[in-house]
């Protein structure tokens, strides 16, 4: 059971083990997309429709027609990684083995929608996967297996989640044998040490001037590829698209938080075009590099190109 690009490896990696026969694959129903609102399907269902795999996509497992249908499959075990929708009892006993689910976080911490952006965010450098016995809870169930990951300095949550999901599918297929086999039992969680993450909104992407600039370039990496950094500059959404913090040593010369400046990093003082790109923002302790850009309604731009264009952006007040 799953739904997005970066699961579908492990859809892969099952099909390639000798030792598992997939009975079925779940994914929840296509949806309108693009400009034409046209049916897109999942991922999951893409790729399980090009291994010759039996697709399943019920609205929900509430009815009674979608649960016998999943054990007339009489699954051994039901393996689920971002799915995207909670389980009912009967589905989580549809399998003598149980829901075994991949969670991108070494639990207790971090349970909940957005663990990865929230690990990137908290400036971790190291968070991990788990590998799970679903139960009524949301990632509250017992855990056969967790597996450690760094976070690089240059990862967004799409990049870190790729190489969660990835890890993940190693854990899983070294954990699945010798699960059904018996060989491997389940810990509980301590719950006394949970942390749970909550589903982002859009606004979590605005920057907010005031923060640190390191602060600012975790958000931006942590709310990629949605919603992303963002400011407002003359009544129009600008994307971030890429940024960097410059060191806390940074003189900024003065000026209040938002306050566009021209950078030149090599002689230590914001005036001129530098190494570090043509332009930043001052933050409440440093600058803010950008150095992709992007209007709304327009494509990206590096930010010296965008500057020729929009030459009143220097020292304007974000």
């Amino acid at each position: 059971m799953g739904t997005p690009d970066f699961v579908a490896p492990i859809l892969d990696d099952l099909a390639e083990a000798s030792s598992v026969e997939l009975a079925g694959v779940y994914t929840p129903p296509d949806r309108p997309g693009g400009r034409g609102r046209a049916d897109r399907m999942p991922p999951v269902k893409v790729r399980a429709l090009e291994l010759g795999l039996k697709v399943h996509q019920p609205a929900s497992f509430r009815s009674s027609q979608a649960q016998a249908e999943l054990a007339s499959l009489k699954p051994d075990v039901i393996v689920v990684a971002a799915y995207g929708k909670l389980l009912p009892p009967a589905v989580l006993d549809a399998a003598p083995h149980g829901c075994l689910n991949l969670h991108p976080s070494l639990l207790p911490s971090y349970r909940g929608p957005s663990p990865v952006s929230s690990a990137i965010v908290d400036g971790l450098e190291e968070t991990g996967v788990t590998l799970m016995l679903l139960d009524e809870g949301m990632d509250t169930g017992p855990v056969i297996a967790r597996r450690t990951c760094p976070v690089l300095s240059d990862d967004t949550a799409e990049t870190l989640t790729a190489s969660l999901f990835k890890l993940g599918s190693e854990l899983l297929l070294e954990c699945l044998e010798p699960w059904v086999e018996g060989r491997l039992t389940a810990e509980p969680q301590d719950h006394s040490a949970a942390t749970v993450t909550r589903k982002l909104e859009r606004n979590d992407g605005l920057a907010d001037w005031n923060l640190p600039a390191a602060a600012l370039w975790r958000r931006q990496r942590a709310y990629t590829p949605w919603p992303g950094l963002f400011t407002n500059w003359q009544g129009r959404v600008l994307k971030l698209l890429e940024v960097e913090a410059l060191s806390d040593a940074f003189a900024v010369g003065g000026g209040p938080p938002g306050l566009v400046v021209a950078l030149d990093v090599e002689n230590g003082a914001p005036d001129g075009p530098g190494k570090h790109g043509p332009v930043g923002v001052i933050t409440c302790d440093s600058v803010l590099v950008l150095k992709t850009l992007q209007l709304e309604g327009r494509r990206p731009l590096k930010a010296d190109e965008f500057l020729r264009g929009h030459r009143d952006f220097m020292g304007s007040q974000l």
